[in-house]
């Protein structure tokens, strides 16, 4: 997934640098989820999609308003879009016709962003 040159990230978008630095590290993880679900995609010959949807628009549009009230309210945005991605993997672990390798990557990606969200949600809280 590319993102457009004029859109900030959310690490680019956050004061403090500390908070930053992890985010960026759940971005790594995002990535490597995305290269994993490539390959399964490919695998199953379905084409994967290039570019953003509808959906992509509004959760990076949630998170350029939420950079007007700073940082916890960016965290906050976040978290509603891990809300989004913990429940897409966990209904992707249960899907019965997914071969085993496949659904093994799903669990490990839903502890992944399950972190995430609660990470964010926390420390949403405690700014």
């Amino acid at each position: 997934m590319t993102r457009s040159p004029h859109t900030k990230s959310t690490v680019e978008r956050l004061d403090d640098k500390v908070l930053a630095a992890k985010v960026a590290e759940f971005h790594q993880d995002h990535f490597q989820h995305l290269s994993t679900l490539n390959e399964i995609a490919e695998e199953l010959g379905i084409q994967v999609p290039t570019g953003g949807d509808m959906k992509q628009i509004l959760t990076t549009g949630k998170v350029a308003l939420a950079d007007l009230f700073g940082d916890s309210a960016i965290l906050k945005a976040m978290k509603t879009n891990e809300d989004d991605t913990v429940l897409a993997y966990e209904r992707a672990s249960q899907n019965e016709h997914a071969r085993p390798e496949s659904t093994e990557f799903f669990l490990k990606a839903h502890q992944d962003e399950v972190r995430h969200r609660t990470w964010f949600e926390t420390t949403a809280k405690q700014l």
